[in-house]
This record gives C-alpha cells, structure tokens and sequence, in this order.
C-alpha cells in the first residue's frame, strides 16, 4: 500500500502530465491541502526519481518533448544589459525559437542554470512582467551580464536567423 506522500506525488505527475502551462506549487499546495514546502519536498523527490519536473517563474511544469520538430538544439553564449531582456527574448521567439533556459559560470558556485521555457512573445512579456516587479535580480548580474541559454528551433534556417538577430544586436558572443 502506498504511502499518503507516494500517493500525492503520482497525482501531481499525472496533474502535471494533462498541463501543457506550469502549475504554481501554491496551487499544488491548496489542491493537496498541504503547505507549499510539502509540494516543494514532493517535486524534489521526483527529480530523484529521475523525473523531468521544470522549475519555471510561473511553476511546475512537466517536460515533454513538443510534438513539433524543435528538435534543434544550441546553447548560446549571450551579453547584454537588464534592459535589453525583452528584446533579446524577442530575437528568439519571432523567429521559431524557444528559450528553454539561463546558466551563468560563476566563479564561486560553478554553473548555476534555471529552467525558462519561454515558447512566445507573452511568455517573454509575463517573464519581463515579473522581473520587474521582483526585487530580485537576472542570473546575468552575477557575470557582468554574460550567460547561456538553451535555445531550441524548428530548423536550422531558423536558428541562424535566431543568431544572426542577436549577432546584429550585439548580444550573440562566438
């Protein structure tokens, strides 16, 4: 017989497996009627169970690979200021492309990485939405504004034309 916790956490990976946007863990939370540390807790235990759980800024979310072709993968190495997120985001998603995720080399702590998934031009938005009404600060601060994204493309004519947008802006650095 499964335990109360086991039980819970097969109803967030089915929860998670019908979803195709995050789930915030206080959401989880009031669902299970639990705290969100008990959510946070269940959603560790799952990536030791070598779950594929996301982490994003607007929850937990199940990765799945698309059923489209963004097959293509690159990690890019990027510069440039807070202010320029937006635009950078958008280089990306106008052409096809998704941002999957940020990682810095710090020197200190080593790679640090946060999954993103940004699919489209309104995730960019909520995620810039957010960034500003937080007092905390991009992973690019730590790094005079350098750091890697995961970038996924339907083509590989989508992701030069990806990296030539961010080349002609000055953020793409090769």
């Amino acid at each position: 017989m499964l335990t109360e916790g086991a039980q819970r956490r097969m109803k967030i990976i089915e929860l998670l497996s019908k979803r195709t946007t995050p789930v915030s863990g206080t959401d989880l939370a009031k669902q299970f009627g639990v705290s969100r540390q008990v959510i946070v807790q269940d959603v560790a235990l799952l990536r030791a169970e070598n779950r594929d759980i996301l982490s994003t800024n607007k929850g937990y979310l199940l990765f799945k690979p698309h059923s489209d072709d963004h097959s293509l993968k690159e990690v890019l190495l990027v510069k440039h200021t807070e202010a320029q997120i937006l635009d950078e985001m958008s280089s990306i998603v106008d052409f096809g492309g998704r941002m999957l995720d940020v990682s810095i080399d710090h020197d200190l702590y080593g790679q640090i990485r946060s999954d993103i998934v940004i699919n489209n031009a309104e995730d960019a938005r909520d995620f810039v939405q957010k960034m500003q009404e937080s007092t905390s600060k991009p992973l690019c601060v730590l790094t005079d504004d350098y750091h890697y994204h995961t970038i996924s493309a339907p083509s590989a004519k989508s992701m030069e034309l990806i990296k030539a947008d961010l080349r002609e802006k000055g953020y793409l650095i090769e």
